[in-house]
């Protein structure tokens, strides 16, 4: 399907063949990409450039990768949601405040409905993502996907695609909050040991406890954004 690429920024000729597939209509919403490995080993190129791609092609809202799922073509409800956010962030303060406070009427009810909802994948897709921060303390990048990744996880195991487009709107935009949280001492830790109660939680079906797990999550973020350089909450 694809041709093996050749240059110095590989991953903006995958980028193109793909854009030129979806254009075409080879590629339809809904579709789903092949497994990383096996999209290096067709486009000729290390699993590098095809992860760059794959970054470039949800930047531009072509794709959504969902954690223990896939890579999916989107019809770019999220991407568009995703700009008027972008947009209003720009304000700056008073920005991340109001999305912090759509996070904490949004995520604990979340959490408990993924208590009822979750499957053995999305379980599995949380925990892989826990795990991923464990072993990323001194990685704030990697530290960071994966805490985006656990965030969607849980979006994606409350089973509504409505929610889901939310969530990846609004976890997306808090890269920059996130890196400052990381640099604070102690930051990357309370937040794991509230992602552990959270997934723990989640994996008893206690709803109640998912809900008062996320609540607290949402407070620690808030006071370590405080604390960081940034001094974004």
């Amino acid at each position: 399907m694809y041709k093996i690429v050749r240059s110095s920024r590989l991953y903006e000729q995958i980028v193109q063949q793909v854009e030129e597939s979806i254009h075409k209509g080879a590629l339809k919403p809904g579709d789903q990409l092949p497994p990383e490995r096996e999209l290096a080993e067709q486009f000729g190129v290390s699993r590098t450039a095809v992860r760059e791609a794959v970054k470039a092609l949800r930047e531009k809202g072509l794709v959504e990768a969902y954690p223990g799922r896939g890579t999916f073509i989107t019809d770019g409800s999220s991407y568009t949601i995703r700009q008027s956010l972008d947009r209003m962030m720009r304000s700056g303060h008073e920005g991340f405040t109001s999305l912090a406070e759509v996070r904490e009427i949004l995520e604990p009810e979340i959490a408990a409905l993924a208590t009822t909802r979750a499957s053995e994948e999305d379980l599995a897709a949380m925990r892989e993502q826990v795990a991923a921060m464990d072993a990323a303390k001194r990685d704030p990048e990697a530290y960071i996907e994966a805490d985006l990744d656990f965030h969607l996880a849980l979006a994606e195991a409350a089973d509504n695609a409505i929610i889901l487009s939310l969530i990846d709107s609004i976890v997306g935009l808090l890269r920059e909050q996130r890196m400052g949280i990381f640099q604070v001492d102690g930051g990357p830790e309370r937040g794991q040991y509230h992602h552990k109660r959270i997934l723990e939680a989640i994996e008893h079906r206690d709803p109640v406890g998912a809900r008062e797990a996320m609540k607290a999550h949402l407070k620690q973020v808030r006071e370590d954004s405080r604390r960081a350089p940034s001094g974004q909450d």
